[in-house]
């Protein structure tokens, strides 16, 4: 018996050895065709804009075209599951932000796959300030303004968001929190229709990434009030952060992330995580994705997933706190 034990051993660890050892083999070669860079949001938007810019160094530095493709709807939800069900090659990828990993598995009970156990992390790629803004002409002029407004009016003063459960939703919970008050919540399908109707004053306020209000806010048509961050954001450097301005636990920062199926060779996901690396790295990179408002934050392997367990755990608690269910 023992002797049979030890021969199982052996065996065990030249299957091991042989696998580990074909694995760093075929990431000498990878990439021999090209990539697919799921975004499970329509193209225009923030997420693909970045995915582009990645995409077009990635295909630079690894000899091989990056091809987006865009698979929207529920939340990320399409898009992540088609990636985990994916070969685990390298060859299929996944850019996701925050909601379709940390948030939303915590708002469903069917959710078809698994953040943690069903992906393997690659590289944290950008983070998306979250920020408080109002219309030019409206009388608030800071954060206290507008609690000011909710304290007067409980549940009264319409508060726009980008439908429930997601990071302005999310800010908009806990600014509430922080400050003592209740705002009306209007939830809309996606930032744009929050934008059009902030726009025209049918909501008092919104929080949104600043990607999506840049302009506006550059162009005098929205007054930009604090940021839902730990820091400010470079390209607004004069707005504070709400912690600064009194209201402590209010971080709701939106961050994109790069994502294989799990099972993927860890000597390709290496590969694949200096690639990230030497692009976000890149001063051409760096400037297109900072003058959009978006932040490069490259991490390794092992640093986004201990980020992404602590955003799941972090929001889930959240998302129980206040009661908060899929639409």
């Amino acid at each position: 018996m023992r002797v049979w034990k030890r021969i199982s051993t052996i065996l065990a660890a030249a299957i091991a050895a042989s696998s580990w050892l074909a694995g760093a083999a075929g990431a000498q070669d990878f990439p021999t065709r090209p990539i697919k860079m799921v975004i499970a949001f329509p193209a225009g938007g923030p997420t693909d804009f970045v995915g582009r810019i990645l995409a077009d160094k990635l295909k630079e530095l690894l000899g091989q075209a990056v091809v987006i493709e865009n698979k929207a709807g529920a939340s990320g939800v399409i898009g992540g599951d088609y990636v985990a069900k994916s070969d685990p090659d390298g060859y299929t990828l996944f850019l996701t932000t925050v909601g379709a990993v940390a948030i939303t598995p915590n708002m469903r009970t069917d959710m078809p796959y698994d953040p943690i156990k069903d992906f393997a992390p690659v590289s944290l790629v950008v983070r998306n300030t979250t920020i408080l803004v109002v219309r030019t002409e409206s009388p608030v002029t800071s954060a206290a303004d507008l609690a000011a407004l909710a304290k007067d009016k409980p549940g009264t003063i319409p508060f726009g968001s980008t439908g429930p459960g997601t990071t302005p939703h999310l800010a908009l919970e806990l600014f509430q929190s922080a400050a003592g008050v209740k705002f009306l919540h209007v939830p809309y399908r996606g930032a744009a229709p929050a934008l059009t109707d902030l726009l025209g004053g049918q909501v008092q306020a919104v929080f949104l990434d600043v990607p999506v209000i840049l302009s506006q806010v550059q162009g005098g048509k929205l007054k930009a009030l604090a940021a839902a961050s730990d820091t400010r954001n470079p390209m607004l450097p004069e707005v504070k952060t709400l912690a600064e301005l009194g209201y402590p636990n209010t971080q709701s920062d939106n961050w994109y992330a790069l994502l294989a199926p799990a099972r993927t060779p860890a000597a390709v996901v290496d590969k694949l995580n200096k690639a990230v690396a030497t692009a976000l790295g890149d001063v051409g990179v760096r400037d297109k994705l900072l003058h959009s408002g978006a932040i490069p934050a490259p991490t390794s392997p092992g640093e986004l997933g201990a980020f992404l367990k602590n955003e799941l755990d972090r929001w889930g608690k959240i998302v129980r706190e206040k009661g908060i269910k899929d639409s």
